[in-house]
């Protein structure tokens, strides 16, 4: 269910309502209580917010796939001693 902002036309009061889509929109303000001064307003919405586990990008990637990414041989470094030359 969408949360719906209003703004009273009398008051300029501003608040939100929580409401079913098929829900008539408000039509009175709960500060000065004047009847048919509210609209509706347009606003941006907010962002999808996914809460809880299994909305990880890893979760439904392909097992085989994080194999094949590994490289298949994989170099070895050695290290040698430094030599210092006297002269």
């Amino acid at each position: 269910m969408p949360t719906y902002e209003y703004r009273c036309r009398k008051c300029g009061h501003k608040f939100s309502l929580f409401q079913k889509i098929t829900e008539a929109p408000a039509r009175n303000c709960p500060k000065c209580h004047q009847r048919k001064a509210v609209v509706r307003l347009i606003s941006g919405g907010s962002g999808l917010i996914f809460k809880g586990t299994g909305f990880y990008i890893t979760d439904y990637k392909n097992r085989q796939s994080a194999v094949e990414q590994k490289p298949q041989h994989s170099e070895k470094v050695t290290k040698t001693p430094d030599s210092k030359n006297s002269s």
